[in-house]
């Protein structure tokens, strides 16, 4: 999948507004095989973004065969808390998931809250299937 300039653009204007200025560490934009389409960090993070996005999709892809063992459809989110930096995953489209690193300060409402109008917006800009 090739993302225009313009794409690229507006998604980076949609996560820097909505997450990046809030106080999050981090946030990225993968696909579903763990490749990344846009990454921000707030200057704070030193974590290997290549790893974590292969990992956070592996992650989601074996909870979501979890969830169909257990009758669901899916888990479209996970949350793993950690002691100083916890990690949400979102599930955008079929084919698009979201990774937000964030810290203690920012109530995990919140940030669910945020992810979710950012998804809203991020949609406009992601084709629905690839």
């Amino acid at each position: 999948m090739k993302f225009g300039t313009n794409q690229i653009n507006a998604i980076e204007t949609v996560l820097r507004e909505s997450l990046i200025d809030m106080g999050v560490h981090s946030v990225c934009l993968i696909d579903m095989s763990g490749n990344i389409i846009l990454d921000l960090a707030n200057g704070d993070v030193s974590h290997n973004v290549y790893s974590l996005a292969a990992v956070a999709a592996n992650n989601f892809n074996a909870v979501s065969e979890m969830a169909k063992l257990l009758g669901q459809d899916e888990f479209s989110l996970l949350f793993h808390k950690g002691e100083n930096e916890s990690i949400h995953f979102d599930k955008v489209t079929d084919d698009f998931l979201l990774v937000t690193l964030f810290g203690k300060d920012i109530p995990l409402g919140y940030l669910r809250l945020k992810v979710t109008e950012a998804i809203g917006k991020l949609k406009k800009f992601l084709p629905e299937k690839v």
